[in-house]
């Protein structure tokens, strides 16, 4: 069983949410904007916040923010638009998944299992003290730290899944499709944008080393070091 907090001012999709969340066993928590939502995060702790953007009091990103200040609970994002901007953003302040609306209440489940699956650590097992370099960049698989130069980077969790995987098979050609399941841990559902936007954040944290995450057009991504 999940405790899920579901942030959003319409009761109508708190409700749809809500009622597959409680057929699956989960416990459900409601707030109808973002302050309520820190509120609720300061008593109680969850396995996984669902946060919508565009609210009123205070807006999702904004909430997420505040929380992340002293909580490392998984989020994921809701929201009426899809322009990359807002997923750049969200994925910046460390959001773990962002869906569009409106969205399928099953995807929706589904997703919630992998982010809560892949946060409670299932996959790194064989990865224990393993730590690999490549000139300025070490990975820690162990203690999940990244180091450009010795100075350590501090990426959103998606960053970090993506890097290890990549890096754990480097040297391989990763098709799209492969890296959107083995990563995101669900079915692909379409928007291979949240491929490209993750890869284009962790190019810019890995700073010059981003030479190492190469293209391979038509097919997807391989980390050649």
């Amino acid at each position: 069983m999940l405790k899920i907090l579901i942030v959003d001012d319409e009761a109508r999709i708190r409700e749809i949410i809500k009622k597959y969340a409680v057929f699956e066993g989960h416990e459900v928590t409601e707030a109808a904007d973002g302050m309520e939502a820190i509120q609720i995060c300061r008593e109680r702790d969850f396995d996984i916040i669902i946060m919508d953007i565009m609210m009123p009091e205070l807006d999702g990103f904004s909430a997420c923010k505040e929380i992340r200040k002293t909580k490392k609970t998984p989020v994921l994002m809701l929201s009426a638009r899809g322009e990359e901007y807002d997923k750049i953003h969200g994925f910046e302040l460390g959001i773990d998944d962002y869906v569009v609306k409106p969205f399928s209440p099953k995807e929706l489940m589904m997703r919630i299992n992998a982010i809560v699956k892949r946060s409670s650590g299932t996959g790194l097992e064989e990865n224990k003290k393993e730590i690999v370099s490549f000139e300025g960049l070490t990975v820690d698989f162990t203690g999940r730290l990244v180091y450009v130069d010795e100075e350590k980077i501090d990426m959103s969790p998606k960053e970090y899944d993506l890097l290890f995987y990549m890096v754990k098979n480097r040297g391989i050609a990763l098709t799209r499709e492969k890296l959107i399941t083995d990563v995101w841990g669900y079915d692909f559902f379409g928007d291979d944008r949240t491929l490209d936007t993750h890869i284009k954040l962790l190019r810019k944290s890995l700073s010059e080393y981003s030479k190492y995450i190469v293209t391979l057009r038509g097919v997807g991504y391989r980390f050649e070091a």
